[in-house]
């Protein structure tokens, strides 16, 4: 018997230009549709979004709505005139940094003294710290996204994000509590497994099978994140 799924529709959030924006439950759709969905999407990334809807994951937060629909418009209309998702994701990103400046996100994070960034405004609270000396912090996804890099979504380590410190993974504060420890095996597991030599896009192919295996069968979840150094 084949189980249909739900529409994985929170509530209608507003109307541009004919596109119905629609706050979407991100966790229902990482499990049963697609573990790649992160913060928000549209049909011409996401094949599975109408084409007159955009989606945003309703974990985020409210206040960065209005970031990621400027990112989107943009992005939406670039590939329905036929560009590729790389270079409408980079012309989408400059929009949405604009509005982020404008939010003055990047005062919140910066040393007054050098306009260096300050981690500890970006860290929220430390998780644990492991036998191995890695660190796995809890952030605040908007700043992340505001000072550093407009596409972090759900977590992320040095070996993919240069601005994350060497011995740390981050986790967005964004991810609800339930789902944290299903992006914290992805991460783990690619972290270790970039450290071995092995490259970004095959630790992270091996790492979305590994965390979808978990959500489906949620019994494996402890002995696959102890295997990964978490106990």
């Amino acid at each position: 018997m084949v189980t249909k799924l739900k529409p994985p529709y929170v509530r209608k959030y507003s109307k541009r230009e004919n596109i119905q924006i629609w706050l979407v439950d991100g966790e229902y759709i990482r499990k049963n549709i697609d573990e790649e969905f992160t913060n928000f999407g549209q049909h011409y990334r996401f094949k599975y979004i109408p084409k007159d809807e955009f989606w945003i994951d309703q974990e985020v937060q409210d206040q960065e709505y209005s970031f990621f629909i400027d990112h989107l418009f943009v992005e939406y209309h670039l590939m329905k005139e036929g560009k590729n998702y790389d270079d409408a994701i980079t012309e989408a990103d400059k929009v949405e940094l604009q509005h982020r400046r404008k939010a003055k996100d990047d005062r919140k994070i910066l040393l007054a003294s050098k306009g260096l960034p300050d981690l500890n405004v970006v860290h929220l609270s430390l998780w644990k710290k492991l036998e191995n000396g890695v660190s796995v912090w809890i952030v605040d996804g908007r700043l992340v996204r505001s000072l550093f890099d407009r596409d972090f979504t759900e977590g992320g380590h040095y070996h993919v994000y240069e601005f994350v410190p060497k011995d740390e993974v981050w986790i967005d504060d964004a991810i609800e509590e339930n789902e944290r420890r299903f992006v914290l095996l992805h991460e783990l597991h690619e972290f270790n497994q970039m450290g071995k030599g092995m490259p970004y896009s095959k630790a992270h192919a091996e790492s979305s099978k590994l965390e979808l295996r978990c959500r489906e069968h949620q019994d494996e979840l402890h002995d696959a994140l102890a295997a990964e150094g978490w106990s």
